[in-house]
């Protein structure tokens, strides 16, 4: 019941790291002794295995116990003074309780600490080492310990900013899919007291374009051509309530599309609001004009309509959800990758996208490389 796996002895003491400084303070001796081999012999095979491990040892310790107590304690509480006392503290506690290493050595030797260190040798010459030696240490392992912090740091800033703009999409997209429902249901019900026949053809697909939004567009990017299937049942399901004075001309160019990939909805605010508010003149024409084309990898769309009204901010403002709601997707899904142009004058309205596309990744890809 209360055992546990080597593994998590490891992880939960941190045994790991043991390796690690054996091989850090190797490499010291190697730069020392400026030779590999007799650095690892003097090390394993010799009484200066008992200086090494006081290196280890007391520098560990002084590292371990500045990470783990004093940078919380006072370090990240701002207490910035007490911080640099105690840590000066630790660093010349550690640097002397390695000095007993060098006599003990040169007991373990049977020569005095002159004989093995050479003349002139004395706690103050061996301070001279083991305190830069402590101080360099102490650098290198507080430095990895913040660049980890900061590369941890970063990966939640950019998995926060990444939930943030996923959050904000799924509101924007929701926003727009109750609206465009309500004006589908507002359009059958106008044509079951105007033609029940064209009604029912319209409430067929109405089944279409639901399911369409329901099942299958969940998904961040679809597939052009249905995108541009839903456009056309959408713009003809449009038609059915339109007086026949409303003259509405669509052109698609799609060939060779099948590769590309969009994000849904991106068009269809556009239409939606040339429908809603083109123009109803008795004495003069009204038409809502609409352009798609396809060249390589960038999509052109433009939408214009004859208007009633025509001060630009009025335009704007009546767009509502719609173009304020798309502009900002574009801005978050296509950074960089579009451009949108909007024209008004007395008589028309025109909105005219170009927008850099790429090529489609399904979903089952994006669970493989996730």
């Amino acid at each position: 019941m209360f055992s546990t796996s080597p593994q998590s002895w490891l992880i939960k003491y941190k045994l790991y790291h043991i390796p690690f400084w054996l091989l850090y303070h190797y490499l010291w001796w190697v730069v020392a002794i400026a030779n590999p081999v007799k650095a690892a012999h003097a090390i394993l095979f010799t009484p200066f295995a008992i200086k090494f491990g006081f290196y280890v040892v007391f520098q560990v310790l002084a590292v371990y116990f500045n990470l783990y107590f004093l940078i919380p304690r006072y370090l990240e509480k701002g207490r910035f003074t007490e911080y640099i006392v105690y840590l000066l503290i630790t660093i010349c506690s550690a640097a002397l309780l390695i000095i007993p290493g060098y006599y003990l050595t040169a007991l373990a030797s049977k020569q005095t600490v002159q004989e093995l260190y050479g003349s002139g040798s004395c706690i103050f010459g061996f301070l001279g080492n083991s305190l830069p030696s402590t101080l360099a240490t102490m650098t290198f392992a507080m430095s990895i310990k913040l660049t980890k912090n900061w590369i941890r740091t970063e990966r939640r800033h950019q998995q926060l900013e990444k939930e943030k703009l996923e959050t904000e999409l799924k509101f924007l997209k929701n926003q727009f899919n109750p609206h465009f429902l309500f004006n589908t249901i507002n359009s059958i019900f106008f044509l079951i007291h105007k033609n029940p026949d064209m009604a029912s053809a319209s409430l067929a697909k109405f089944s279409d374009l639901l399911r369409y939004q329901l099942y299958e567009c969940n998904d961040t990017q679809i597939s052009l051509s249905k995108e541009i299937t839903f456009l056309e049942n959408t713009i003809e399901l449009e038609k059915l309530r339109l007086n026949n004075n409303i003259e509405v001309s669509l052109f698609i160019n799609q060939q060779n599309t099948g590769h590309l990939g969009i994000a849904p909805f991106i068009l269809m605010p556009f239409v939606e609001n040339a429908f809603k508010h083109v123009s109803r003149f008795t004495d003069k024409p009204n038409w809502i004009r609409i352009k798609l084309q396809i060249e390589q990898e960038q999509l052109t769309f433009s939408v214009s309509n004859s208007v009633s009204q025509g001060p630009f901010k009025e335009v704007i403002r009546y767009g509502g959800i719609g173009l304020k709601n798309v502009q900002r997707r574009l801005d978050l899904i296509y950074p960089g990758l579009y451009d949108l142009d909007i024209q008004s004058n007395m008589t028309s309205f025109e909105v005219s996208l170009q927008l850099n596309l790429s090529a489609l990744v399904s979903s089952h890809t994006l669970q493989k490389i996730a």
